[in-house]
């Protein structure tokens, strides 16, 4: 296989709001953390089921969380460690899983806001954590040197904005870019990864035909995108300057993930799964969207806009949302997730 060159892989660097201010990130990700919890015993069985400790594994497991940024996703990796303890006790006839040391690397950025992640991480003799920095369409980690790999919630986020077109978040641009991360992404794990290793991935994703527009990502979309037009027509801002800002997401459809892990040969697929994620009565409102946008996108709007203007099209994004009623945000949701276990193959 011809060897990549990580200097050629162009990325920007998107972080999440730090701190554990109003704004932060920490504050404003419980629509993640639920998404967490609710497919914790799914994976936990599948670690169960697939991992292999006989040939690769030691006392020492090497796991590492990819785009951990600040929030919940510490959470899937107490999850992971308790799976693994499970199965040593089965294979290696362990009385005691306590003798298992784990050294789990949190990969993020260099810009993102380690800090105050490693001040919130549960305190565990036997776990011993590091940062690492780097973006994770690049290989961040020597070959051959990885028990498990996961990550949660980022993928969704491209490597770099491919135009600058806000009027098209799912454009054919965005697509392209998506594969070529997704492609990046893959085979950079496949050779962090020891032989036999898992990859666990939990992310976001559209039901195949379900237009974006008639999602609730898309339905919010087009109102916050909304107020910034009417910020700029307002003549605050130039409509130069409105439209050269871009949300660098984009949320593929379902077979669109199969796709990609099937373009990829260095992995055997264990689960893959599309679970429906509905929110419940109570669990949505106008102040959690607000909020959850505000703790996404807050940082970089900023340093786009600057602060007085991120206050002020809060402000209306807020207003706005409260002319549409709750029933309208749940009958459109139409929110997925997919539950993604693959392994390595043999060398």
């Amino acid at each position: 296989m011809e060897e990549r060159d990580p200097k050629s892989i162009r990325t920007q660097s998107f972080p999440m709001s730090g701190g554990d201010g109003t704004h932060s990130y920490a504050r404003n990700s419980s629509v993640q953390r639920g998404g967490i919890f609710n497919t914790m015993e799914r994976i936990r069985d599948a670690v169960v089921a697939t991992l292999d400790t006989r040939k690769h594994f030691k006392k020492v497991v090497r796991i590492a969380d990819f785009g951990c940024s600040i929030g919940p996703n510490t959470d899937s990796v107490k999850n992971i460690l308790d799976a693994v303890k499970i199965k040593y006790q089965q294979e290696n006839n362990m009385n005691n899983p306590e003798d298992l040391e784990f050294h789990v690397f949190f990969n993020d950025q260099p810009d993102n806001d380690f800090n105050t992640l490693f001040k919130t991480l549960p305190k565990n003799e036997n776990c011993f954590a590091a940062g690492v920095p780097g973006s994770f369409y690049g290989r961040v980690f020597p070959r051959n040197s990885l028990h498990i790999r996961h990550t949660s919630y980022t993928l969704h986020w491209l490597s770099r904005v491919p135009g600058e077109n806000i009027g098209e978040p799912n454009s054919e641009a965005h697509k392209e870019q998506f594969k070529k991360d997704m492609e990046n992404f893959l085979e950079a794990r496949s050779e962090e990864l020891v032989p036999g290793g898992l990859m666990i991935v939990l992310g976001l994703c559209f039901s195949d035909g379900v237009p974006y527009a008639q999602t609730l990502k898309g339905f919010v979309k087009e109102i916050f995108l909304g107020c910034l037009i009417d910020i700029a027509e307002s003549g605050v801002i130039s409509e130069e300057k409105a439209r050269s800002f871009e949300i660098p997401k984009y949320f593929p459809y379902f077979r669109e993930m199969k796709e990609a892990i099937e373009r990829n040969r260095s992995f055997s697929v264990e689960m893959i799964e599309e679970i429906e994620k509905p929110f419940e009565d109570g669990s949505i409102s106008h102040d959690l969207i607000v909020s959850m946008y505000r703790g996404l996108y807050h940082g970089f709007m900023a340093e786009h806009f600057g602060q007085g203007l991120v206050d002020e099209l809060f402000d209306r994004f807020s207003k706005k949302l409260t002319e549409f009623p709750l029933d309208d945000f749940v009958k459109t949701t139409n929110d997925r997730e997919c539950v993604i276990v693959l392994k390595r193959n043999a060398l």
